[in-house]
């Protein structure tokens, strides 16, 4: 195993003291800027981690979890990092939350960001073009949700499942002419295992596919609707609730109230907005409860890198 680097070893590494690490690492404002900026390069190039007398010397709190979300209006993440801060704050750690929007750019930035602030963790919410070798730098000090990994942790929703189950549920009621709106499948989880999902149901009861995808939001679906809307269209299952929410609003101005839809998410607005929307819940909450439990085992030593697939929450 390779031994974990000291603050004696960054100095040596730096060609500076001791205690000016130190000081790097507290923020003092009196290191010279071209010291600052050597000894947090060396840092951040050997994936160096402060102990933990080290990090008492930071000021405030000693433990503190970051979490990047990938959007702040999203409700799944929110019910997620609703699971998260109810798991962190029972174990005396304050959160610093960060909004990636889906920018690989800004993601690192915030990564580099809680790095320099030593915080002991991070719950990271996944996306395609996630910068995966700057991703593995935080190795058991991080969790990633809503997609896989090799050498980090990570939570994923059972994307195929959801579609599945949704898709059962319609034919239980007997309705066989069922369309689909999802999410551009350059998206490899919401956009195309949901999609694959509903392509192979087709295959399997020979239907001819009916879809179209776009972007994840309402405005998208709505546009979307009428791309995949005829006469004999008895049902649209869509790939999220909030795509959800724009099939039920363009349907309802055509007075279509004869098509069942169906979303992911299980969403309280949408249910008290349209009750007769079925919604698939893929347990969001639970997953971050499940994401914040495994970050505190691997701070504690207890478990290693894991990967874990969230079942549908009834």
């Amino acid at each position: 195993m390779t031994k974990k680097l000291t603050i004696l070893d960054i100095a040596k590494m730096a060609g500076v003291g001791k205690s000016t690490v130190s000081r790097v690492l507290t923020n003092d404002p009196k290191v010279k800027p071209e010291t600052r900026l050597k000894v947090e390069q060396i840092i951040k190039e050997s994936g160096f981690t402060p102990s933990k007398s080290a990090q008492s010397m930071r000021g405030g709190s000693q433990k503190v979890i970051g979490i990047i979300t990938s959007r702040l209006d999203s409700p799944s993440e929110n019910k997620a990092i609703s699971g998260i801060l109810e798991i962190i704050y029972q174990q005396g750690y304050d959160a610093v939350i960060m909004e990636s929007q889906f920018d690989t750019q800004k993601t690192n930035e915030h990564l580099e960001v809680l790095r320099k602030r030593s915080v002991d963790g991070v719950i990271l919410f996944g996306f395609t073009d996630c910068d995966m070798a700057e991703i593995e730098r935080w190795s058991e000090r991080m969790v990633v949700i809503a997609m896989d990994t090799d050498k980090v942790s990570s939570i994923n929703y059972d994307n195929y499942g959801v579609i599945r189950q949704a898709l059962y549920y319609l034919s239980e009621l007997d309705l066989k002419n069922i369309a689909y709106i999802g999410v551009d499948p350059s998206d490899k989880t919401t956009g195309k295992l949901r999609l694959d999902a509903y392509l192979q149901w087709c295959e399997e009861h020979c239907i001819i596919a009916n879809f179209a995808t776009g972007q994840l939001d309402h405005q998208s679906a709505y546009i979307l609707v009428d791309s995949v809307l005829d006469n004999d269209v008895e049902a649209i299952v869509c790939a999220s609730d909030t795509l959800a929410l724009g099939v039920a609003k363009r349907l309802q101005e055509l007075q279509r109230e004869d098509i069942q839809i169906t979303g992911v998410g299980g969403n309280e607005l949408l249910s008290f907005l349209f009750p007769n929307i079925i919604s698939i819940n893929p347990g969001y909450q639970l997953a971050g409860e499940s994401a914040a439990k495994l970050l505190l085992q691997q701070l504690e030593g207890n478990v290693e890198i894991t990967h874990l697939t969230q079942s549908l929450s009834v």
